[in-house]
């Protein structure tokens, strides 16, 4: 094996980087496509339970956690919102927990800033207490409702009715929380292949009799350069890309990604002082976006947004980035247009305000009145692999999915890992890992 692959240097204390030299083959017990923080959560979890498989995460890019991974606000999230009893809300909770537990066994920095979820209408505070509620019945730690003079006390310069406090919340920066992972997955014996493109799983031709590779990674994972592996069982976490690995692996191709845009605006550093932990709107339960929110970050700055608006790239982290095979992917899919004629002032709402900087910072000063549209500049953006079905609801908990036919079942596709899947990685990694150790028999 040491043979087939060569190491890349990369910047200091960067996750060392391999890839595949030639066409020559190299065979894995388990190979992950993926290597956003799910996936590696997930290889790295494989490999502590089974030391002695041969484990691989093929990544399409130069480097791990380049993409969802990388450009997210970075929130450790308590899991006040999710659906009592669902997947979402049971992991989100074991993975924070999690989460902590890893940064301060790693020496990973992170701040538990907490959060406000602030009422500024009247309207908003039965569901506000809602929300509460149910981050009760979520068994949510340290969760408390304030009035308006203990969110003074709070954030001085925030303006609200009534608050659902959520000391537990906090940030980290995720890319570096899943190169730590990537790190762990090598040590234990994993490799990690980049620049490999998935483009083709089949089944291999007929080995020569008695052939044992042939028996145990009966499976071709080729890429786009031509080069392949053979492996056993194939997990897929892709993310952006997890509806059309499933249609490559024959498998279905419900429910579909459509990509979704948020756009931060950064508030200026002499601004900062305005802002001291995560200060969030009450969520309209008609969405999976948690609407315009303020969120101080690692490096000290403080981002503010996102708006969602549809993305015309999936990988488009630019306002007019676009790619007519991701353009035609979303349009032609009939769950969009019923997602879209359902919501027709929301979205056009939404694109307003991703030109209107104007428009953004009205939204701000509805919990902040001190910021101007001098205070703040345009930041980041990031892209959500939303799934969304045929009759154009969005699919808000995860979806776990294999295939048939021979391919098909030796593969198992993470089809949907809504946010926050960050937060919940190493919960998720577990429950993935269990359900592969059950269909696969590891």
């Amino acid at each position: 094996m040491a043979a087939a692959l060569r190491a890349r240097a990369g910047p200091a204390g960067a996750v060392p980087l391999w890839r595949l030299q030639g066409r020559r083959r190299s065979s894995f017990d388990v190979a992950v496509v993926g290597a956003g923080i799910v996936g590696l959560a997930t290889a790295r979890e494989l490999i502590q339970r089974h030391p002695s498989l041969a484990l691989a995460v093929l990544e399409k890019e130069q480097e791990p956690a380049h993409h969802q991974s990388g450009h997210n606000s970075g929130v450790i999230h308590s899991g006040i919102y999710y659906t009592p009893g669902s997947l979402k809300a049971k992991l989100c909770v074991q993975g924070a927990a999690l989460c902590y537990k890893y940064c301060d066994q790693k020496g990973i920095p992170y701040k538990q800033c907490g959060k406000l979820i602030v009422a500024v209408e009247h309207d908003e505070i039965p569901r506000l207490k809602a929300l509460y509620e149910r981050g009760l019945q979520n068994n949510v730690p340290g969760l408390k409702l304030i009035g308006a003079k203990e969110i003074q006390e709070k954030e001085p310069f925030c303006r609200g009715l009534m608050a659902l406090d959520s000391p537990y919340t906090g940030i980290v920066d995720y890319k570096q929380v899943a190169q730590s992972y990537a790190r762990d997955f090598q040590e234990a014996g994993g490799t990690i292949l980049t620049d490999f493109e998935v483009t083709n799983m089949e089944m291999a031709k007929e080995s020569s009799p008695g052939s044992e590779d042939g028996l145990k990674y009966p499976v071709i994972v080729r890429n786009k350069k031509g080069e392949e592996i053979s492996c056993g069982h194939i997990l897929t976490c892709a993310g952006l890309h997890s509806d059309r690995l499933s249609r490559i692996s024959g498998c279905s191709p419900e429910p579909r990604v459509v990509p979704f845009r948020g756009d931060y605006l950064l508030l200026k550093p002499e601004k900062s002082y305005l802002v001291k932990g995560n200060i969030y709107p009450v969520p309209n339960p008609r969405f999976p976006f948690l609407g315009f929110h303020f969120t101080p970050r690692m490096d000290g700055s403080v981002w503010l947004g996102p708006n969602a608006v549809l993305a015309f790239k999936r990988e488009g982290y630019k306002l007019l980035d676009f790619s007519p095979g991701d353009f035609l992917d979303a349009v032609t899919y009939s769950g969009l247009w019923k997602l879209v004629l359902r919501n027709v002032s929301y979205g056009m709402g939404e694109l307003y305000r991703a030109f209107s900087l104007s428009a953004q910072v009205r939204q701000l000063q509805k919990f902040i009145p001190e910021v101007t549209t001098n205070d703040v500049l345009r930041g980041p953006s990031g892209v959500r692999a939303q799934a969304l079905d045929r009759e154009g609801n969005l699919v808000d908990d995860f979806v776990f999915d294999g295939g048939t036919g021979a391919v098909g079942s030796r593969i198992l596709h993470v089809r949907n890992a809504p946010s926050p899947a960050a937060t919940s990685s190493l919960a998720i990694a577990r429950a993935i890992a269990d359900e592969a150790q059950r269909r696969f028999q590891l």
